[in-house]
């Protein structure tokens, strides 16, 4: 299978066409569960398929270090191109490798200003014109609403989409039926796409809900469910 086609059947695409085709440059996108439920792993897909459709892509951790997300993006191009059986799929992988930034931040030690300052540097000193931020483990509950405004305001004037994947960690968090905290509710009003995992046993797959979908604010299915065992989103 060629790159071409790999994109075009991806199950990303239905994923965006449930979200009213893509988060959007400037919005913040959020995928929230409880702890182990496979947001990582729904992130790195997301990054791929933006990476083979040649853009590029700013992968930024707040918990888990470099490597072990490197081996994140390793292991998820394998599933998706041996299932697919993709053509020349070391050759792509090394060529999309050069797309992608990877950063590593301690959310308690660095504030939200210098983050930005560093991803500024990055895409206008640095001359890597950055189409996607991912905040991967950013502790949005506990980060104040300005820090979530200032990010907004960046995505806007940067001219990027921001993608976080949230694990709540404030100890009185209440989920919905949907694996959305109550404790993100003050951010509401900031995000524009929310989606939340929940796993469930008779289906044997984790559910993916659009609960928030730019100016929507109607619980729908996301079209794609994850894989329980490589956690990668399949229809």
């Amino acid at each position: 299978m060629k790159v071409e086609e790999l994109i075009r059947k991806s199950p990303v695409r239905v994923f965006d066409k449930s979200i009213n085709g893509g988060l959007g440059k400037g919005n913040l996108g959020v995928l929230t569960s409880p702890h182990g439920v496979g947001k990582t792993a729904c992130l790195v897909h997301l990054a791929l398929d933006k990476l083979l459709r040649g853009e590029n892509v700013v992968h930024i951790s707040f918990g888990s270090n470099v490597e072990h997300i490197m081996n994140w993006y390793k292991e998820a191009f394998r599933e998706i191109t041996d299932y697919k059986s993709m053509d020349d799929a070391c050759e792509v992988y090394d060529r999309i490798r050069a797309n992608r930034v990877m950063m590593n931040f301690s959310q308690e030690n660095v504030g939200v200003d210098k983050i930005l300052a560093s991803l500024e540097t990055l895409i206008k000193q640095g001359s890597f014109k950055a189409d996607t931020l991912f905040f991967d483990g950013y502790k949005m509950t506990v980060a104040s609403e300005d820090d979530i405004l200032k990010i907004k305001k960046f995505a806007g004037e940067m001219q990027v989409e921001v993608w976080f994947c949230v694990s709540p960690v404030r100890p009185d968090v209440v989920y919905d039926a949907y694996g959305i905290a109550n404790t993100l509710e003050p951010y509401r009003d900031v995000i524009d796409v929310l989606v939340g995992l929940h796993y469930n046993d008779s289906k044997n797959s984790v559910i993916m809900t659009v609960v928030k979908d730019h100016k929507q604010n109607i619980a729908h299915p996301a079209g794609v469910t994850l894989d329980p065992k490589t956690m990668l989103m399949i229809e």
